[in-house]
């Protein structure tokens, strides 16, 4: 008789690719979200204890009659009520609006063409960079007393150049016509490093392909970078742009240093008068008061604007 192979027991064999239970799967989706929560832990702790405990304890304190030393007492809108009755507080407003809007004139457009320049150079572009970063490095205090010197109508350097061209001199940051355009300059010079910095990392991220396409089809440089430039590099330019009102809205070091708010009020701001309030009146209610309407104002703004350039985004794509 012939004997039968026995044949071997399947093997089971799980697939390598089989998903894991849905237990497992649970666990490492709470552990990665614990990791990533660990690593901002520290960030929202800074955030807690620099940031948002001093705006709510603000908030409070504007509903408050507040001086070190003493007691609160709760007064409801009467700080509010001052403050608006006061007489600064329009030529507050009014010098802060205009400073922001002659930053976003001047110090807006000056920045993206320097970045343009920049990109264009072959030849010693991080010395030129540098250049361009340096005054960012300086304290803001001492580049708005070099400034303040620059602009000094006696022995400043500005009018002494106005004098070696022979053109008739300015009182600058001492005139009521001239102080306030002459703050913003400083602001431009001050800030603008890092801008264009940013642009100039925007501007090399866009596809050579695009700037020879447009060559291709006669397109002047005018014509490439308002088709190519400026379409590709646009949520760059909408974000600085948000940033840059938010910060020109809270000016503070250069008619602190340079003006001291005057002459006559001409470059009285919001933080100013915030400043004046807290540590010259020793108002803390006004002061907070003062700088909850800032804070709604300048939140209404940014929650406008990103509404507006999300739509427009959506719109164009």
């Amino acid at each position: 008789m012939t004997k039968t192979a026995e044949r071997p027991a399947p093997v089971r064999v799980t697939p390598v690719g089989a998903p894991s239970p849905a237990g497992d799967r649970g666990r490492r989706r709470l552990t990665d979200q614990l990791r990533a929560y660990g690593f901002l832990l520290g960030g929202l702790v800074c955030f807690a204890l620099f940031s948002w405990y001093p705006a709510v304890c603000a908030i409070v304190i504007a509903f408050q009659k507040y001086t070190p030393g003493s007691d609160p007492e709760w007064v409801g809108t009467a700080n509010f009520t001052r403050v608006l009755h006061d007489p600064e507080f329009a030529a507050a407003w009014r010098n802060t609006l205009t400073f922001t809007l002659l930053a976003l004139l001047i110090g807006f457009a000056i920045p993206f063409v320097l970045a343009l320049v920049l990109n264009e150079l072959r030849h010693a572009k991080a010395f030129f960079r540098v250049v361009v970063y340096l005054p960012v490095m300086i304290p803001p205090v001492v580049s708005a007393l070099l400034w303040k010197w620059f602009y000094d109508p006696g022995s400043g350097l500005a009018n002494e150049a106005l004098r070696f061209l022979h053109l008739p001199t300015s009182n600058w940051s001492n005139g009521t016509d001239t102080a306030l355009i002459s703050l913003v300059v400083v602001a431009t010079w001050a800030n603008m490093g890092g801008t264009v910095l940013i642009y100039l990392a925007a501007l090399q991220s866009v596809p050579g392909e695009l700037y020879e396409a447009a060559e291709l089809d006669g397109a002047g440089l005018l014509q490439r970078i308002r088709h190519v430039t400026v379409p590709q590099t646009r949520f760059v330019i909408l974000m600085l742009m948000l940033l840059q009102i938010i910060a020109t809205m809270q000016v503070f070091t250069e008619p602190f240093v340079i003006t001291g708010g005057g002459p006559e009020n001409a470059t009285v701001t919001v933080l100013y008068l915030i400043y004046k309030y807290a540590f010259l009146y020793n108002d803390f209610g006004g002061a907070c008061a003062l700088s909850v309407m800032l804070l709604a104002l300048l939140g209404a703004f940014s929650a406008g604007y990103l509404r507006l350039t999300r739509s427009s985004e959506e719109a164009t794509a």
